[in-house]
């Protein structure tokens, strides 16, 4: 009788990626291989998808040039010799390299729109996304903003989103990195929208005088414990987008400080958090903050209208 470890599975990736390009043929025999691979490497899933078998199919479809509803009848389509190589390759940097899929097919999706990524600007994830898609009725429900700022904006999907179900608004996507907005540039371009959105080296606030009736931030927050036990994929996004002090609110508590002096009077700031919320209420008890609820999950992002901010100024001195 063979010894039970024995029918333990092992991975394939101790083929060649020839031999593995020869023996899978249909997009279903990748779709299959790579969920089992996923599985098998204990790879993490928060960049776009929740579990192996969603990042085998977002990377086969991706890797194909392929929509995510594609026709099922094309899984038993046979696939070319350089497209089975593109997906063998694929999977054992996904596996191998701990890169987070998006980087690796350079496109990441946001509220229902394609987004180029890199390495120089986080991965678009945020639930501010259902915020976009609603066009931020529950605070304009009848005219909506005119000016928005994406405050820290990275690759400006949040901003340039916002400028895409809001075709009447202009938008800042304001960032301290020079090489963020290179890819914030790529994606104005992308979508079309440079008659009115355009990117902006800042320091925050710095280099911006006027006013919005919008700013949306999804700053860095992350804080130094959990900054230290983040998966191997959050390792390939840019720290300066990460980390923010011992408790994560390095930069969220300038924001407060700071954001009224750049919003009208009817204006609100909504920005996240994310696991830095406790952090936030025990240093600002008094403030009430408004802790958002998302039908397609997330936490920590809060609202404040400028009214409050005002309320509570001295807290934020």
């Amino acid at each position: 009788m063979a010894d039970q470890h024995d029918l333990r599975p092992t991975s394939t990736l101790t083929l060649a990626d020839e031999q593995l390009a020869a023996e899978l043929v249909t997009l279903r025999d990748y779709l299959r291989w790579a969920a089992s691979e996923f599985h098998l490497a204990g790879l993490f899933h928060g960049h776009g998808s929740d579990s192996p078998w969603d990042e085998a199919v977002a990377l086969t479809l991706g890797a194909l040039h392929l929509p995510w509803n594609v026709d099922p009848a094309v899984l038993d389509a046979r696939l070319l010799p350089m497209e089975r190589s593109r997906i063998v390759a694929l999977v054992r940097e996904r596996i191998t390299g701990r890169r987070p899929l998006p980087y690796l097919l350079g496109e990441a999706w946001f509220a229902g729109l394609p987004f180029d990524v890199d390495e120089r600007v986080l991965i678009p994830r945020s639930p501010i996304a259902e915020l976009v898609e609603t066009g931020f009725a529950a605070w304009f429900p009848e005219e909506p903003p005119e000016g928005v700022l994406d405050l820290c904006a990275g690759s400006g999907c949040i901003g340039i989103a916002t400028a895409l179900h809001l075709p009447t608004c202009a938008v800042d996507l304001a960032d301290i990195s020079q090489e963020a907005l290179a890819v914030a540039r790529q994606n104005i371009s992308r979508h079309d929208v440079g008659a009115r959105v355009r990117a902006v080296q800042s320091d925050l606030f710095e280099a911006l005088p006027g006013r919005y009736d919008l700013i949306v931030s999804n700053p860095p927050y992350v804080d130094a414990r959990d900054l230290a036990t983040m998966p191997a994929e959050f390792r390939h996004e840019p720290a300066l987008a990460l980390g923010a002090g011992e408790d994560g609110l390095d930069i969220v508590r300038r924001i407060l400080r700071e954001a009224r002096d750049h919003l009208t009077d009817r204006g609100v700031l909504v920005v996240e958090v994310g696991n830095s919320d406790h952090h936030l209420e025990a240093a600002f008890p008094e403030v009430p903050f408004l802790w958002l609820d998302f039908e397609r999950g997330g936490q920590g992002v809060f609202a404040l209208t400028a009214d409050e901010l005002d309320a509570h100024a001295a807290s934020f001195a």
